[in-house]
Order: C-alpha cells, then structure tokens, then sequence
C-alpha cells in the first residue's frame, strides 16, 4: 500500500502557485443530512470536515506543473473516504468548465471510494455529470491526465482514472472497479492493484510519488504543443545502404537478427519520449508494439512502432488509441512498420485480431493529423499495412513489403522449396520495387 497523502498535500507534490477554485455555496434545497435525510449524515460530514479541514471530498483549483498551467482536481479520501456526492459533482463541474474556458488540461489526482451512499442514486448519477464533462473537454482537444492514488475505485476510477487520456499510478496503489469490501471474498487481491491494472492495459506507467512532478510535467509539456506540419521520416541507421539486388537478398536484410529494431530507430529519432501503455480492452503488446509521444526538433511527435514481432490484437488496439489521441489534440504521428505479420495463433484470434486491424486501418484512413510512417525492415501483409499512411510511407533499404511472404507465396502456389527466391523476385517487393510502383514515397539515405 502506498503512502495517503492528502488532498493539498499531493497538490503540493506536483505543482506550485495553486489556486483553489472555490464553491459557491452549497447548492439550493441541501439539508442537513442530505437528500435522503439519512439519519447521522450531516454529523459525519461535520466530522470529516473538522478532520480534514476541508468541506468536500475534492480540492479544485489551478496550478502550475513544471511550467505548464493546468486544473487539479484532487481527492480527500479523509473526507468520507473521498465518496463522490452532489456537492462533489458540483465542483467537478466547475472544474472542467474553467479548464474549456481557460484551455487547460486537466490532471485528476485520484483516492476515493466511489459514489457516496447517503445520497443515493442522485450521488450515482454524479458519473454521467462527470462522464459529460470529461467528453465536452475531449471534444475541446485538451489532455487529460489522471494519477491513482490509494485507493482508486468505483466510479472514480470508471470515469476520471480510466476515462483520462494518459493514466499514471502510484505503485502498491489499490486500483480496480470493486472495493475491497465489495468484491467477492476469494478474489485475488494481487488483480486490484496499480501493478495489475499495467499489466492488463488500463493504466500507462507507475511513477514513484518523488518522481510524479516530473513525470506530469513531461506529459503535460508534449500534450500540449499541437502541429500541423508532418514528422519527417527517420533516416536509415542500417550500416548496408545499397539498394538489395533481389527479392531474396532484400528478404534477408530485413530479417538479420543484427539490423537496427524501433527502439533503436526511437531513441536516435527523439531528444526524450514518454511511453503510452495498452490498449484499454484488458491487453497490452510491449514486447510488439511501442506508442508514446517524444520531442524531435523542438517538437512534439506521437510514434507508434512495430518491433519486428507478429503483432498482436493489444499492439494494434494501443496503436490505434495513440493515433486517436495525438489527432484529437493535433499532434503528428510517426508509425515504423516492422513486423513478419499479425499474430494468427487461436488466442490472436479469441482476442479480436481482425477487428483489431480494422480498427487502426480505420483510424490511420480518418486521422485529420499528418501520419509519416518508415518501413524500417518487414513488411508482412495486412499486419504490416494496417500501420502504414496511405501516400506518405517510406523505406529503409534493408526492408521489404509484400502481400505476403515469399514462403508461404510458395506454399500457396504449390512450388517447392527451391522456388521461395524466384517467388520472392515475382513478389517485387524491395523498396525500389515499391518505389517504382508507386506504393511508397521513397528510401531515406543513411546518417
């Protein structure tokens, strides 16, 4: 379990010159014990207050986070174990409404337990206020980013922790939908975890409370610097630049264990990147697929980039998630295509593979934002293509695309073995191939 910090004291971990926004008043009609009457409930309010000293389960105002303005919204889980009310709606609404107003992304700093049951369903139906609220600021094309503190459940979790844009945890945080009086006596108690929740794709990174400012500060510093110019195409970091003399040689160069992968390609491309994890749905592929945002000449550039694995259906999904957000707040993207093909195992299949892929092809053939994509070494199939931009695709010369491998060509063709090199040929797919063919815009020359 990590530290309860606070309302005002995680508000002082991540930002400087805070500035609350402050209630008018309780709202018209409020009765001591609240809308239910439920007897005793005015008395523990008065006691969370004079606990705490605050007269809500939230802290709201404006702050400054490593130089970039935001709205903090911050959860006092002293105050009613940080239970979502009318009153909390109240100034949650007012919160977003400044942020739109101002525009001003927005960073919930969450503990809470979910809706407040002294107030019913009127305290429930504080999520659909909330959920509304968030979606008009997603409309506005500005960021969101939540940080889960211990605990984060309910609804709290279900509309300001996983609804936010980019998700960051604190580690041992308790983190899940159930509460730990609420879920079923034999669960595990390991799967309501900050740790669980990244493994499973709902949340983006674990950050240490020391290293939270820093961290926010970076995310806020990228999601908040819009372009409309494209992301220029890597150049090629292979040593061997020569154009391959034949499909097979070009087949090779791109498979050779020794050739130049993404995160090569991204830490030579970036000045420094933040990494956005999974795909929202229950998976995550970072050992296939790698998505963030990074600086790259002063500028901020969303990339999402194949390892050269079969991708799996979590790759595509959290490939399609980043493309979403970098066009929603107008920032371009780099995609490198690097991969045998999509997964095609049955538990690809049992996890939506298809969809998956027609999914990201639908986003990449809508994305408003300018997409640059580098074909840095296979390019298997529909698993490939789907990350590529339709008009503005380049390769390395040690890559090759094709609508299929030449072995399976083969197989399919009925040849033999010592048919896959000519298959290859027929194929034409070396990047001068897809070059004279129209298909890419070019090979980018070596450093």
């Amino acid at each position: 379990m990590t530290e309860r910090l606070t309302a005002r004291q995680v508000i002082s971990l991540v930002a400087g010159d805070f500035t609350e926004l402050r209630p008018d008043g309780p709202p018209p009609g409020d009765r001591p014990d609240g809308p239910l009457d439920w007897r005793g409930y005015g008395d523990a309010r008065a006691r969370a207050a004079a606990r705490t000293g605050e007269q809500e389960s939230v802290v709201c105002g404006t702050g400054s986070v490593e130089g970039t303005r935001v709205v903090l919204i911050a959860f006092e889980f002293g105050y009613l174990g940080g239970s979502l009310g009318v009153r909390t709606g109240d100034r949650l609404e007012a919160a977003y409404r400044h942020a739109r107003a101002h525009r001003l992304p927005v960073v919930p700093l969450v503990a809470t337990g979910g809706s407040r049951m002294q107030e019913g369903m009127l305290a429930l139906t504080q999520l659909q206020r909330v959920a509304r609220q968030s979606a008009l600021t997603r409309e506005a094309g500005l960021a969101q980013i939540a940080v889960l503190r211990d605990p984060t459940t309910g609804g709290g979790w279900a509309t300001l922790g996983a609804g936010a844009d980019v998700t960051l945890a604190l580690p041992g945080a308790q983190v899940g939908f159930a509460g730990s009086r609420v879920r079923p006596q034999d669960a595990d108690p390991a799967a309501y975890t900050a740790e669980a929740q990244l493994a499973s794709g709902a949340v983006d990174a674990l950050v240490r409370p020391g290293r939270l400012r820093h961290e926010l500060g970076r995310w806020l510093r990228l999601l908040t610097a819009p372009s409309g110019e494209a992301a220029p195409p890597p150049r090629a970091l292979g040593g061997d630049t020569g154009a391959p003399v034949s499909g097979r040689d070009a087949v090779r160069r791109a498979r050779a264990p020794e050739r130049p992968r993404a995160a090569r390609y991204l830490d030579a491309y970036f000045t420094h990147r933040v990494t956005l994890s999974g795909d929202r749905c229950g998976g995550a592929d970072p050992e296939g697929m790698l998505c963030g945002f990074g600086e790259h000449g002063g500028r901020t550039v969303a990339y999402a980039a194949q390892t050269g694995t079969a991708t799996r259906p979590a790759g595509y999904r959290t490939a399609a998630r980043l493309i979403r957000l970098a066009d929603r707040l107008g920032i371009p993207v780099l995609t490198l295509v690097d991969t045998p093909g999509a997964a095609n195992d049955a538990e690809a299949e049992r996890a939506g593979v298809g969809a998956a892929i027609a999914d990201l092809f639908t986003v990449l053939a809508s994305a408003r934002t300018p997409v640059t994509t580098l074909l840095i070494g296979e390019g298997g199939s529909g698993g490939a293509l789907a990350l590529a931009a339709p008009g503005n695709t380049w390769a390395t010369p040690d890559s090759y695309f094709s609508v299929i491998a030449p072995e399976l060509a083969a197989a399919i063709l009925k040849r033999g073995p010592h048919e896959v090199d000519a298959t290859a040929d027929q194929l034409r797919l070396r990047p001068q191939d897809l070059v004279e063919a129209g298909l890419i815009r070019g090979v980018v020359e070596g450093e």
